[in-house]
């Protein structure tokens, strides 16, 4: 006798966003051929922020690590970059490369001193981090000091021969690092270490007593987290060819915005950052000249979507359509004819 029920994890209309999700990233891939130079740094920013959303979401959204600096590696990942590049030549490339490795070293002593702290002190112990990192670097002479620097020009050539080779070539490893990591927070989140995230998020006394590893879990996925964030912060500076110490570990810049994309989004969520990312960017985009208002209009919409919806845009969206491009959970749906 066969069952009368079937078990799957998309739902059909599922499968069409997600074909349209793929034809989409396929006219995205094509940009250089038809955006403009300006919109196509707006996008490779916009790659870097879903990244760096989609990199905290795993923290605070699927783990409970509710991190407020993050900015502290994205600040490193800038400084390895010009430091690899200036004072050993490597390739800007291979820098953004090496400058992951360079975060998941620093990363592996940090952790578990931040992991002493609980809840709120461990947001603030991850804030005050950040600021030691900005502190440190402010007294590195030879990479400015206070002041900061600029990427030598023959640094800026070996990435491409002409203006607009080099254009495409960030472009492109700005999409790469975007999709790569939804790519990872997904491959993680399907994995059994996405399982004992959710438990660890739930109860770590409960996860512990079903023989949840939790220091071991934590600290690889916040090894991972760094490596990825610093690799990001290396690719924004290297778009922007300059660095400081105030601009790399700006709280407001890559961590108070990201939290401001998450939450609209839909936190615990892999569509929600990216959802929150596009909000952020139109509202960027059609407000920013209003000056402060802009911001207190960008707090208005955090208060708003948490009051109103507290599972986020895409929660909303999704219980409306039952659309997920990223399905995590296997769903039984009956075949019974009648």
């Amino acid at each position: 006798m066969k069952p009368d029920f079937t078990i799957e994890r998309a739902t059909r209309a599922s499968r069409i966003a997600g074909l349209l999700s793929l034809v989409l990233i396929v006219a995205l891939i094509a940009a250089p051929w038809w955006a403009g130079r300006a919109n196509m740094r707006l996008l490779g920013e916009v790659y870097a922020f879903l990244a760096l959303a989609s990199l905290w979401n795993l923290l605070a959204g699927f783990t409970g690590l509710v991190s407020v600096g993050q900015q502290a590696f994205v600040g490193l990942g800038g400084y390895a970059l010009f430091a690899a590049a200036i004072f050993y030549g490597v390739p800007p490339l291979l820098a953004i490369v090496l400058a992951g490795f360079v975060g998941a070293i620093v990363a592996l002593p940090l952790a578990p001193i931040l992991f002493r702290l609980q809840g709120a002190y461990f947001a603030i112990g991850t804030w005050v981090a950040a600021e030691v990192f900005r502190l440190v670097f402010a007294q590195v002479s030879a990479l400015g000091g206070g002041s900061g620097t600029s990427l030598p020009a023959h640094i800026v050539t070996d990435i491409a021969s002409t203006r607009d080779a080099r254009e495409m070539v960030i472009y492109w490893s700005a999409m790469a690092l975007g999709l790569g990591a939804i790519g990872v927070v997904y491959a993680i989140l399907r994995s059994r270490a996405g399982l004992a995230l959710t438990a660890i998020r739930d109860s770590e006394v409960a996860s512990e007593s079903l023989g949840i590893d939790i220091a071991r879990t934590k600290l690889v996925l916040y090894v991972v987290t760094a490596a990825l964030t610093t690799m990001t912060g290396a690719l924004i500076f290297l778009q922007k060819l300059r660095i400081s110490p105030d601009a790399a570990f700006s709280v407001n810049d890559w961590t108070a915005y990201v939290i401001f994309m998450v939450v609209i989004g839909g936190i615990g969520t892999i569509e929600g950052p990216i959802l929150g990312t596009l909000i952020f960017f139109a509202l960027r985009e059609t407000l920013s000249d209003l000056g402060t208002i802009y911001l207190m209009l960008l707090g208005a919409v955090a208060i708003l979507v948490m009051l109103k919806a507290p599972k986020g845009l895409w929660g909303l969206f999704s219980a409306a359509t039952g659309i997920t491009l990223f399905p995590l959970r296997r769903r039984v749906v009956s075949t019974d004819a009648h």
